[in-house]
């Protein structure tokens, strides 16, 4: 699992965790031409998908289709991470009742028994990830302190997992 990096179980354990701790980042399709949009995700380790609930009104759900290429953008700290796989629509309401929270209830106040809501489902087939041991919020600092001189942004080495 360790291609282009090293620490492939590793940097994909890191990645989920990661992910499920923020659950925000931004999810697009690849070659739709729209933008990226920001989305909560979900993750399902055992099988490697990331889910999204989501409006089907929106250009992104009705752009997927029967299925797309799509990149899911995610940061949390000094991670740094960019995701590939496969996107489809999943018409499943139990699955989405378990991944109902709070959070999602601030993004989708009309609540879960909304007809318009749809699932979004991500196969994801590998990831790249970047873990910066300098701290983006120290590097920013740097950049905006007056006379600062800033060392650098050292974002490490780009570590590749394969999620297939």
């Amino acid at each position: 699992m360790g291609k282009g990096g090293h620490g492939g179980d590793a940097t994909q354990q890191q990645l989920w965790d990661a992910i499920e701790g923020r659950r925000v980042g931004m999810l697009e399709l690849t070659r739709s031409g729209l933008h990226a949009q920001p989305m909560l995700a979900f993750v399902e380790r055992r099988k490697n998908r990331l889910w999204f609930i989501a409006r089907r009104d929106t250009d992104l759900v009705r752009s997927v289709g029967e299925g797309g290429c799509s990149a899911f953008v995610f940061q949390d700290g000094d991670l740094m991470a960019s995701i590939a796989g496969a996107l489809r629509v999943v018409e499943d309401r139990r699955r989405m009742g378990r991944y109902w929270n709070a959070a999602v209830t601030a993004w989708l106040p009309e609540g879960l028994h909304d007809p318009n809501l749809t699932l979004l489902c991500m196969d994801c087939v590998d990831a790249e990830v970047w873990m910066s041991g300098v701290g983006l919020t120290k590097f920013t600092w740097e950049l905006a302190w007056p006379g600062a001189h800033p060392q650098g942004l050292d974002i490490g080495v780009p570590r590749h997992a394969t999620l297939h």
